[in-house]
């Protein structure tokens, strides 16, 4: 027993001395690391900390010229001179990083990756195209199947963007939404070639995919209602009303048609007017307000938009009280009246647009995909930064 207490005795300060040994290789070999950089890296490193791009890329062209052996550095050039918009000399710096045979396998596809970044950028879709292809059986798949992605929905290949987008998905995201929405598309396209089956065909591909696609279900009732089957385009648009009821307004118009094609237009304004009270967010007040104006007279839709304005009291519902009530005040009112509304239109532009709940891009078009940052379903069918928050 003694004996090996006397053991642990000596083993202890060797074991200390080894890892003091060790640190302090490493922390040398660090220093000299360190010290073989140029002092003006770490200039043009503090250039980018604070977000001069420019003066930071003088300083590191500056450095390759002089210091060529440094791989990274070139890396980095490259990505500051496509950052910077210039793409011609950020495709020379990542060409030429490419034919030195130096590089390792992993840094030879990181160019190829980022080489394929920079015709992207330069439109060169089909270079591009070639070079991600490329690097589908290497470390690099993944990143290399998001900017194939991207090109073919730039360049409206859907097919080919289902079936990388069935290659991507995961746990962490499923791609339902894209591939739903890259099926519409693909439904689009069919039904101005006038092959209404095949677009039907791809209308039910897009709700398996993904059963809350309510624009599915919206080009299937259009489909419906221009094949003279009002009963079926209402029971699509209908079918809305349980993805999400707010996506009915973008078919309130149509639903209103059907309804009044088979002879049941009490019906649908009861029907809208009841959605209007359980879903006080639902776009169709104009469309309410005209109908009742029609139908019952200006007195009548007044009374509704005054009720709606007590119930849902917002801008868009006080400038229509106001539109309302100056069909029926007095001469006398109406030149105050006028100039009210106009300075409230003027002063509430943002409520009559749609806004992109991921980067904030308004429109006063919906779009399904937002042409901002090119995500699917990021626009609440709700007018105003109300629908933003959604």
């Amino acid at each position: 027993m003694n004996e090996i207490q006397y053991w642990w005795l000596i083993a202890l300060p060797v074991f200390f001395g080894l890892g003091w040994l060790a640190a302090r290789i490493d922390i040398k070999h660090v220093l000299s690391e360190a010290r073989s950089l140029p002092a003006a890296y770490f200039q043009g490193l503090n250039y980018l900390l604070h977000g001069e791009t420019n003066r930071a890329v003088d300083v590191y062209v500056d450095i390759a010229r002089h210091h060529v052996e440094t791989v990274e550095l070139q890396f980095t050039l490259g990505t500051l001179f496509r950052r910077r918009g210039e793409l011609e000399r950020a495709i020379r710096m990542h060409q030429k990083l490419l034919e030195r045979r130096e590089l390792t396998d992993t840094q030879r596809q990181s160019a190829q990756l980022e080489l394929a970044i920079d015709f992207m950028k330069a439109g060169l879709f089909d270079r591009a195209e070639a070079l991600l292809h490329a690097l589908t059986d290497t470390d690099y798949a993944r990143q290399a199947r998001v900017e194939l992605l991207a090109i073919y929905q730039q360049e409206h290949e859907w097919r080919k963007a289902i079936e990388v987008a069935a290659l991507l998905r995961d746990e962490s995201h499923t791609y339902q939404h894209e591939i739903a929405q890259f099926n519409c598309e693909l439904a689009g396209q069919a039904l101005t070639r006038g092959k209404l089956d095949e677009s039907r065909q791809y209308l039910d591909l897009a709700l398996v995919e993904h059963r809350q696609c309510a624009r599915a279900n919206l080009m299937l009732g259009e489909l419906a209602l221009a094949s003279g089957n009002a009963e079926a385009a209402i029971e699509c648009w209908l079918a809305m009303e349980k993805q999400d009821v707010n996506y009915l307004a973008l078919a309130a118009r149509q639903l209103v048609s059907a309804y009044d094609q088979l002879g049941r237009g009490e019906e649908v304004d009861l029907l809208l007017q009841r959605l209007l009270r359980q879903n006080p967010e639902l776009d169709v007040v104009d469309l309410v307000y005209e109908r009742l104006t029609t139908r019952l007279g200006v007195p009548a839709a007044y009374e509704f938009v005054r009720e709606r304005l007590r119930e849902h009291p917002t801008m868009p519902g006080l400038r229509k009280v106001l539109e309302a009530h100056l069909l029926v005040a007095p001469d006398a009112q109406k030149p105050e009246l006028e100039i009210i509304i106009r300075l409230l239109n003027e002063n509430t532009r943002e409520h009559s647009m749609y806004y992109c709940r991921e980067c904030g891009f308004k429109t006063r078009q919906y779009f399904w995909h937002c042409p901002a940052c090119n995500e699917w379903e990021t626009y609440p069918p709700v007018r105003g930064k109300q629908g933003r928050a959604a």
